[in-house]
């Protein structure tokens, strides 16, 4: 958690809410990253984070992002464009301090704090329980890609260098190896010789984003299952949260990880091995939700490559998990000692699952994207 006491974690929340006002303040959410509370003022609800600094090193860069876009969202939210009629779309808004009028707070423990407004009636899940569900998941994913999809990438500074690329996590994951630790299991040897027999995939993205043939746009940089809130009533998409990551890319990243979190029944902590799998029929769900809102913004080569995306993207989370198991669990928060290598044996096996249907998969899509009605776009 924060490392703060009540009394502290309190003042902190004082910073935006004023002294006296907090009623309540509870943990909230599972994020591997930054800590995050719930906290009650005056009958309403909001949400208080602090930044991890040890992953986002500039946490200014990461709020003047986050300006950016709510600005934007603001003025598309009030605009309604075609794809928001009759749909409910919210996006968290930022609360300034009480004595400074800035969006974050720096407490006495050094912590970077900010305060976010909170999603009310709405929940997020951890696993995909109806093909209806994942649809909404993937319509959610390609809504917000409409509306950001006019959004300046020169507006956004790149709050995480590196994120995404995967040549890099590869290039880190040798770093680790070569301090000989942590390496004589049986499950360790498994992800050494996974990674090895894949090296060729690693390039894949970056050198056709090098060669030009994909365009960076504003993406969200971390849309798993768990950060798309859906209406507890209708069950429908209406916000992305965590949006730390929100910066320039590519949206096979974007599209691949919300691919690789939501077709995994299981969820990125089982135990179950052996029951790992892509499911195929969950991608199909999620890709409609998702081409139906973003599909017309891709060029033939963008929507050529999401099969490439989800296997590669499965890959890499795979890879920066059992690198940071090398390196001691630096980076994710775990439970054990050995929770970022079992997360990355679940990562190797769901890649292996998207690797044995490949070719459905690009049937899919190639399905989902040829020989249908025009596909809108809510920008």
């Amino acid at each position: 958690m924060s490392g703060l006491d009540d009394s502290r974690l309190r003042r902190v929340a004082e910073a935006f809410h004023g002294e006296g006002q907090i009623t309540r303040i509870t943990p909230l959410g599972s994020g591997n990253v930054n800590d995050t509370y719930l906290v009650e003022s005056g009958g309403s609800l909001t949400v208080l984070q602090r930044i991890n600094t040890a992953v986002f090193q500039r946490p200014e860069l990461v709020m003047q992002n986050l300006q950016q876009l709510s600005q934007h969202m603001q003025k598309k939210l009030q605009c309604r464009p075609p794809a928001l009629h009759n749909r409910r779309w919210e996006h968290p808004r930022l609360i300034c301090t009480q004595s400074s009028d800035q969006s974050w707070h720096c407490c006495e423990a050094g912590g970077f704090w900010r305060s976010l407004s909170f999603i009310a009636q709405a929940e997020s899940v951890d696993v995909i329980q109806t093909a209806d569900q994942a649809r909404e998941l993937g319509s959610g994913l390609g809504l917000f890609h409409a509306l950001i999809s006019d959004l300046p990438v020169d507006n956004l500074a790149d709050t995480l260098e590196g994120f995404h690329i995967t040549p890099q996590y590869l290039e880190a994951y040798r770093r680790a190896l070569a301090c000989g630790e942590r390496q004589g299991s049986e499950a360790s040897r498994f992800c050494m010789a996974f990674i090895r027999e894949r090296e060729g995939l690693v390039p894949l993205l970056e050198q056709a984003k090098q060669r030009g043939d994909l365009p960076l746009r504003p993406i969200h940089g971390d849309p798993k299952i768990n950060n798309v809130m859906l209406d507890r009533s209708s069950g429908r998409a209406v916000a992305l949260i965590d949006l730390d990551t929100v910066k320039p890319g590519l949206v096979h990243y974007d599209i691949g990880d919300c691919l690789r979190s939501c077709c995994n029944r299981l969820g990125e902590d089982t135990t179950a091995l052996d029951a790992v799998r892509f499911d195929l029929d969950l991608a199909e769900a999620i890709l409609e939700g998702y081409l139906v809102e973003a599909g017309g913004l891709l060029t033939p080569l963008e929507l050529q490559l999401i099969p490439d995306a989800a296997r590669l993207i499965s890959l890499e989370l795979g890879l920066r998990f059992f690198t940071d198991h090398l390196n001691g669990n630096v980076y994710f928060k775990a439970q054990h000692p050995e929770h970022n290598l079992q997360r990355a044996l679940v990562q190797f096996r769901l890649t292996a699952s998207i690797e044995a249907q490949m070719e459905s998969l690009r049937r899919l899509v190639q399905r989902l994207t040829q020989g249908s009605a025009p596909l809108r776009s809510a920008a």
